[in-house]
């Protein structure tokens, strides 16, 4: 199925993550750049929380987050700004599960489920990895996963996984952690 929009805008939720050069710092910044895109607007956005990496296990504890955003950019538009902001910062892909100053993923866009050269909405993995759930039921506590259901039902599968919050006051730039959307 092809990956497009239903309407002039979309409401998508990104992953971010980084485990190198000042994680939080580089989180925090990532959301800023995210809430600049063009035709986008920052809804939500989750607490900080540390990780133990996943795959490759010898490097340093990830930070995740989970923003929400309205966006006029389609999945694919939205995803290569995403790309561009990695770039920009400085992400390598030397293997898989590498350390990385930013890494970011949509992980819903609608409810949309797709699979393109290069795009797969809902994101594959995330129904798996409690960093990514539980941000992402702090901002959206309804949440559907589209083809898998309740976001929460998913993540009491990945129970023995630990995620901590790091963080859990408001931002220095005054974004609401939480959102009324479902998802």
């Amino acid at each position: 199925m092809e990956c497009l929009a239903k309407g002039p805008t979309g409401l998508a939720f990104i992953s971010l993550g980084s485990n190198l050069d000042d994680p939080e710092a580089q989180v925090e910044q990532a959301l800023l750049e995210i809430a600049a895109l063009p035709a986008t607007r920052l809804l939500a956005r989750s607490s900080l929380y540390r990780t133990a990496p996943v795959g490759y296990l010898d490097q340093p504890d990830f930070i995740n987050a989970v923003a929400q955003v309205e966006t006029g950019l389609t999945p694919h538009e939205l995803l290569d700004a995403l790309l561009q902001l990695e770039l920009r910062r400085g992400r390598l892909r030397a293997f898989r599960n590498a350390p990385r100053i930013l890494d970011l993923d949509v992980l819903l866009y609608d409810d949309l489920a797709c699979h393109e050269h290069g795009l797969t909405v809902p994101h594959p993995r995330m129904h798996e990895r409690a960093f990514v759930l539980l941000p992402l039921l702090e901002i959206a506590p309804q949440c559907m996963i589209p083809g898998l259901g309740a976001a929460a039902q998913h993540l009491v599968e990945c129970a023995g996984q630990v995620v901590t919050p790091t963080c859990t006051t408001e931002s220095h730039w005054g974004q609401p952690r939480r959102s009324n959307a479902a998802g």
